[in-house]
């Protein structure tokens, strides 16, 4: 098993601060993997707040793919963690990036772009342990509220959802964030 901490919950449950803490405590070298798109001005805002919360010795990387490329930074051998948040929002972009039509593509076409979801994972996976790295991930989870009515959230739920199942396997903890309270339950 992994040096992978994986913290999951709902939206706004805390679990972004909880993992931040997390790193700081550690007084290791954190290289941050911030996975979301500044789209619109909410979003904005959103991210804002998130890089003012973060220490300034923290590097900050904005990356949601091509995770094999990070142990070629300068510095890399120099952190000791890696924080990414958030795989959700990871999914969200590559299942938008891949151009599918969700309304009228096919099934075999939705498996292979989650078949690239998880090669993306797994190479981040792989460079944590090919390099000793502690890797802790923020994660929405996505099981406990309302159907989507339309297929693309339902593409979206089911797709995050055996990610978040994926990661929790491999992880050495597992965390669930509620009204600020982290719970490890593994």
């Amino acid at each position: 098993m992994e040096d992978i901490i994986l913290i999951t919950g709902g939206a706004r449950s805390g679990k972004s601060r909880f993992a931040e803490n997390m790193a700081k405590e550690s007084n290791k070298r954190v290289l941050y993997i911030a996975t979301a798109i500044s789209c619109d001005k909410d979003m904005k805002d959103r991210i804002l707040k998130h890089k003012q919360s973060r220490p300034k010795d923290w590097k900050v990387l904005e990356k949601y793919k091509e995770f094999d490329e990070i142990k070629d930074l300068d510095g890399f051998k120099q952190w000791d963690v890696i924080l990414l948040d958030c795989i959700t929002l990871m999914v969200s972009n590559l299942l938008l990036e891949s151009g599918l039509d969700f309304d009228t593509c096919n099934m075999l076409e939705v498996d292979n772009v989650e078949e690239y979801i998880l090669n993306e994972i797994d190479k981040l996976l792989n460079v944590v342990k090919s390099e000793g790295k502690r890797l802790i991930l923020v994660t929405n989870e996505v099981g406990m509220g309302l159907v989507p009515s339309y297929r693309l959230g339902n593409i979206f739920r089911d797709i995050a959802g055996r990610v978040n199942q994926y990661l929790a396997q491999r992880a050495s903890e597992v965390y669930f964030t509620v009204s600020g309270i982290p719970m490890k339950i593994k």
